[in-house]
């Protein structure tokens, strides 16, 4: 079990710079009991698989939760068994069973079978529950019907669980990467008499999610959860592989500013920063070369459009925009940690698949595209809003963004607004925005990650906009079972994407963090989803092969 005097550990630490050696014992100590503590961003919208749709939430679950395949530790391509032991499909992809472990069990000691999948697809899918990340769920055949209420009866979904022990998953199309998919947090299961004792099927935010309430079937269980100061997870003895759990506990804290976070890591308080202020990255580069981390993330960084209002519903205007941003200067000067310009939405995938090749800095182009707009400069153009999120580096984005609309096409009347994370993502599911940061990472490995967002009437697409022909050429590349073939068709309709430009793309993201050269198996992964149960600390003179418990 973890040490007592470990869960101890708060956030208020980090306000606590007293002596060098104090702070160094800090995350000594920690190291030395194996917990993990670690930079996670903006504080968690819920510790519920059904109702977030944010990294730093997934990052929270993937501990607290297991799926029936999870993430490999080194290579995003490989599957790992979960909660199922085994799966396999019929000869055109249409049809997955999965072979559920008799030992797998919840937090609580219950044992986790296929219909907890089974009633956490029917939950997460149910019109009523308002699930942002419903979407993920419509690979299941009738699984987009069921959650728009076409369909109302959740037995015509394709879910079955014909025992305990076998789930059989049916989809609308042939999707050969679909173990790929099931890894995602939507896809997790919920324990159903933990749900219930605190409120109905479909309630949010319910106090089941509270420590000493919270029942989760993943390595980890949830111990303490201090809104805005952390939160704290320790071993599951009940999990199925619980002896080969690497790390004791994990404490994440919700540190949202960049520069508190570096002085955190500085400092000795954590192990791990979840991004590294792009003014500070040079300076590691020359003197902490040991801990800086800078790799490939599969991940886009653009402003949402909302096609539904003033000035944004007109194509010109959004392109005028588009074309007057120079994406060179800003992940030379603004972001300066290895990202790409984007020219594309989905980013280049070694796979094969390459976006069109579209976007462009064009400040003539620009001014040709506000005239077809109708505004003849840039001071006719109503006053409109760019929100962010609360983050220095998207403030640095959006005020250099709006400099270049200011220089290149004389609009002046932009302002920029900053909301808390929660606030933020409500006011885009709200559609209560003009023009709104945004960042998208791939939930699996394919380009449709980037692309099924856009369809209609997608939970995650929160632009207003809808293209008949863009959600055809979809449809059609999903019944194509020649990779290339369906690359080229997923290609035709990213090109509509691009040209009417409800998403104006910026860059395509790395991850640039620090990281305690003392924890092990970290490995680069263009997901980032790492399985923290093979993540091990190992101090200087410390027994590689030490049993995880003390």
């Amino acid at each position: 079990m973890v040490p007592h005097r470990l869960l101890a550990l708060t956030i208020s630490a980090l306000a606590v710079f007293s002596t060098a050696c104090e702070r160094t014992d800090r995350a000594t100590r920690a190291a030395r009991d194996k917990i993990l503590l670690l930079g996670n961003g903006a504080e968690p919208k819920a510790l519920d698989p059904h109702i977030v749709s944010s990294v730093g939430d997934a990052n929270i679950l993937r501990a607290l939760f297991e799926g029936l395949v999870t993430y490999h530790p080194s290579d995003d391509s490989a599957h790992e068994p979960g909660v199922a032991k085994r799966w396999e499909a019929n000869d055109n992809f249409t049809e997955w069973t999965f072979f559920l472990r008799d030992d797998a069990r919840w937090s609580n000691g219950d044992s986790v079978t296929a219909h907890d999948f089974v009633y956490a697809y029917s939950r997460i899918l149910h019109p009523e529950m308002g699930s942002p990340y419903a979407s993920m769920l419509y690979f299941l055949k009738n699984g987009e019907a069921y959650s728009t209420g076409a369909v109302t009866d959740f037995s015509q979904v394709g879910v079955k669980a014909p025992d305990d022990h076998t789930l059989v998953c049916t989809l609308e199309d042939p999707s050969p990467y679909f173990p790929d998919v099931v890894k995602h947090t939507t896809w997790y299961p919920v324990h159903q008499a933990t749900i219930e004792k605190f409120g109905s099927m479909t309630d949010q935010f319910t106090l089941w999610q509270r420590p000493g309430n919270h029942v989760g079937n993943g390595a980890f269980r949830l111990v303490d959860w201090r809104i805005n100061t952390f939160v704290k997870v320790e071993r599951n003895p009940h999990y199925w592989d619980a002896a080969n759990v690497k790390p004791n506990g994990i404490v994440f804290f919700p540190i949202e500013n960049n520069f508190t976070e570096e002085r955190a890591f500085r400092g000795g308080l954590i192990h791990y920063t979840y991004v590294l202020a792009p003014s500070l990255i040079d300076w590691y580069r020359e003197n902490r070369t040991e801990v800086l981390r800078s790799e490939t993330y599969a991940g886009s960084y653009f402003f949402r459009c909302n096609v539904t209002r003033e000035p944004m519903n007109n194509l010109f205007f959004r392109k005028a925009l588009a074309a007057a941003i120079d994406r060179e200067t800003i992940v030379r000067y603004v972001t300066m940690g290895g990202q790409q310009p984007a020219h594309g939405f989905t980013p280049p995938s070694d796979a094969g698949y390459q976006p069109p090749d579209v976007i462009r800095f064009d400040p003539a182009k620009a001014r040709q595209y506000l005239a077809q707009a109708g505004y003849a400069d840039g001071s006719d153009v109503p006053a409109f809003d760019l929100i962010v999120n609360t983050s220095e580096q998207h403030k640095a984005i959006a005020e250099a963004v709006q400099d270049m609309w200011k220089t290149h096409l004389g609009i002046t009347r932009v302002s920029i607004s900053n909301q808390e994370w929660k606030v933020f993502q409500q006011t885009i599911l709200d559609l209560n925005y003009e023009v709104a940061r945004a960042g998208w990472i791939g939930d699996y490995v394919d380009p449709t990650t980037f692309l099924h967002m856009w369809r209609t009437g997608d939970t995650n697409n929160q632009t207003g906009w809808s293209s008949p022909d863009y959600d055809r050429l979809l449809k059609k590349a999903a019944q194509l079972s020649d990779t290339q073939a369906r690359y080229a068709m997923l290609y035709q309709a990213e090109s509509i994407l691009l040209e009417e430009l409800p998403v104006i793309p910026l860059y395509w993201y790395t991850r640039v963090y620090a990281i305690s050269p003392h924890i092990v198996n970290w490995n680069p992964l263009l997901l980032d989803n790492h399985p923290y149960k093979h993540i091990d600390i190992r101090l200087p003179g410390d027994n590689p092969d030490r049993p995880p418990y003390n």
